[in-house]
């Protein structure tokens, strides 16, 4: 069973903790990218949490169901309007199975990092594509590994710097894990927070696709769809389940 990091504090927390994944301009592209790939169907997203974008992709009228980890983040999606339209099992979104077949599974934001170790994000490739339906898809959205940006002999690499929040991650590049250090200011207290991630390429996840019997379709560097290079920071991969003639 994978560690739950995301406890009471966090799941009460969360969005003012993140606000900027909150915001219109960050949410509307992903929910509009799902929605069109969900089409009439029904999705199925791999680490819920609070309902950041199921819930408005939910009111985009796509049925929705969710696997979650933390009882505390279901909690917390549970008191938010339009949750009672969303079904979700709790467990670990590797090996646990909601039941029935889906067109479209997505993780967001990271969230295939949560897996630790490179069989638990295997197993979570095969869990997908055990309940995507034929010619289903399955998204993941995720950055590219920054260590290009450190330096010979250096381990760590900031990501967040704000007056509020400071935050970095510290790469141990013999076990593929970046470990996320939070600093937040609230009220004049120091709130911390570390957490384990193993980071993963594309060409990596490109294999665990094709050990789950799935191939990609199109890969982004965001969710406007812009060309994904050497220089993109994050990606937009879809990969899909063959139909049942093998196509």
């Amino acid at each position: 069973m994978v560690e739950n990091y995301f406890d009471e504090w966090i799941a009460a927390t969360y969005e003012a903790k993140w606000p900027e994944l909150f915001d219109p301009a960050v949410v509307d592209p992903a929910v509009g990218f799902l929605a069109e790939l969900a089409g009439s169907g029904a999705a199925l997203e791999l680490g819920i949490g609070t309902g950041r974008i199921a819930l408005p992709l939910s009111r985009r009228g796509v049925r929705l169901h969710g696997i979650e980890l933390s009882p505390a983040m279901v909690a917390q999606l549970r008191t938010k309007p339009g949750a009672e339209e969303i079904g979700v099992t709790i467990g670990d979104f590797a090996d646990t199975g909601p039941g029935g077949t889906f067109g479209l599974a997505y993780l967001v934001r990271n969230t295939i990092t949560n897996l630790t170790t490179q069989d638990e994000q295997v197993a979570c490739f095969r869990n997908v594509a055990a309940h995507l339906e034929p010619g289903g898809s399955f998204v993941i959205e995720v950055y590219v590994p920054e260590l290009r940006r450190l330096p010979p002999g250096q381990t760590i690499h900031p990501f967040t710097v704000t007056p509020a929040h400071l935050g970095f991650e510290e790469y141990d590049v013999a076990s593929q894990i970046a470990y996320s250090h939070h600093y937040w200011v609230v009220d004049g207290r120091l709130e911390t927070r570390t957490s384990p991630h193993r980071y993963v390429w594309p060409s990596e996840l490109d294999l665990m696709a094709r050990l789950a019997g799935m191939t990609l379709r199109e890969r982004w560097a965001d969710w406007h769809r812009r060309p994904f290079t050497h220089e993109s920071t994050t990606h937009i991969s879809v990969w899909q389940k063959p139909y049942g003639d093998g196509s």
